[in-house]
């Protein structure tokens, strides 16, 4: 599972949610459950806290993600964009589009994130869950507008908040530096901050991925930037699909069932240009390859002589060279 700093926030304050714990109070050191962590954790989880300049996808950023989905076929226990969704799936994948993996049912998201007291304290894209036990969750919009998948028969659509939210969750906050640098201590082994990636879309799977197949993140985000503009939702004419474009039979070769899903696209695309760096020991060949297939580099001893792809090894140089790559 993919975590960002809002996912470490949120599987905490889940597992308080289950154990029956509240978060320590901030206060000095020395008071009875005043440790480090506690301290920072309830200054980040506070409702009110100020806000800090701390790079990552916004509240509006969930929105627009969201209305990719409008008019989207209702189906109980979908997750298939191109099928049908339900309310969470809904949920799930517009924070999935930015990076931010969530819980899958309506429950578990209604304890994601911070509590929100009121409405009146929503912002754009946080997470209103609604009945006890909660069984529906939409994305606030503001001005008391809502966006969900509401019921059978129906599609995703916007429409008025019409009753009181059970819970309103804010998964994407500004936290505290403090906080960050004491959660490193609790990080799952293997998951890294974004580092030089910070602010770019998916930058956890493009570290993840990178780490796991020898590839470096920069190079992949790179990639995913020139492919689709960070759109795991794009389509070419030629067909290629996702985040990465890959090509159906490119990814039923690479293992990859879904292209659209982000961290299955990024696993295979990293694996792909791991092959490609291996076989030809060039960044701009890979690259090369990546866009016109190994055989090609191969017939014509390098960069194939192709418009597309003349113009698309530069590009994503040019890409890589903005991460500091």
């Amino acid at each position: 599972m993919t975590l960002g700093v809002s996912g470490v926030l949120s599987r905490i304050s889940e597992l308080q949610d289950q154990l029956g714990l509240a978060p320590a109070p901030a206060g000095p050191a020395g008071t009875a459950s005043g440790n480090k962590f506690a301290s920072a954790l309830a200054d980040a989880t506070r409702t009110g806290a100020a806000p800090s300049n701390v790079a990552g996808p916004s509240g509006d950023a969930v929105v627009a993600a969201a209305k990719k989905y409008l008019g989207t076929p209702y189906v109980f226990g979908g997750t298939d964009p191109n099928k049908g969704m339900d309310c969470s799936a809904l949920v799930q994948r517009a924070y999935r589009d930015l990076g931010i993996e969530l819980p899958r049912s309506s429950g578990q998201q209604a304890r994601a994130g911070r509590p929100v007291a009121s409405l009146a304290e929503a912002k754009p894209g946080d997470i209103l869950a609604f009945n006890s036990p909660v069984d529906h969750v939409a994305i606030y919009l503001g001005d008391n507008k809502m966006i969900a998948a509401p019921k059978p028969g129906d599609q995703v659509k916007i429409q008025n908040v019409y009753e009181k939210p059970t819970a309103i969750r804010r998964v994407l906050d500004s936290v505290p530096a403090a906080a960050v640098q004491d959660m490193s201590a609790l990080r799952p082994a293997g998951l890294r901050t974004s580092g030089g990636l910070s602010g770019v879309p998916y930058a956890d799977l493009f570290e993840q991925a990178g780490a796991r197949h020898g590839v470096s993140p920069k190079l992949l985000a790179a990639v995913a930037k020139v492919e689709s503009g960070y759109n795991p939702r794009a389509v070419s004419k030629a067909g290629a699909q996702g985040l990465m474009q890959l090509m159906p039979a490119t990814a039923r070769g690479l293992g990859v069932d879904d292209a659209f899903d982000p961290a299955q696209a990024v696993n295979g695309a990293a694996k792909l240009l791991a092959k490609h760096l291996k076989e030809f020991k060039s960044v701009p060949l890979a690259l090369a390859a990546y866009n016109a297939g190994g055989g090609a580099v191969h017939k014509y001893d390098g960069i194939p002589p192709f418009a597309e792809t003349q113009a698309y090894v530069p590009k994503v140089q040019k890409a890589l060279a903005a991460l500091g790559g």
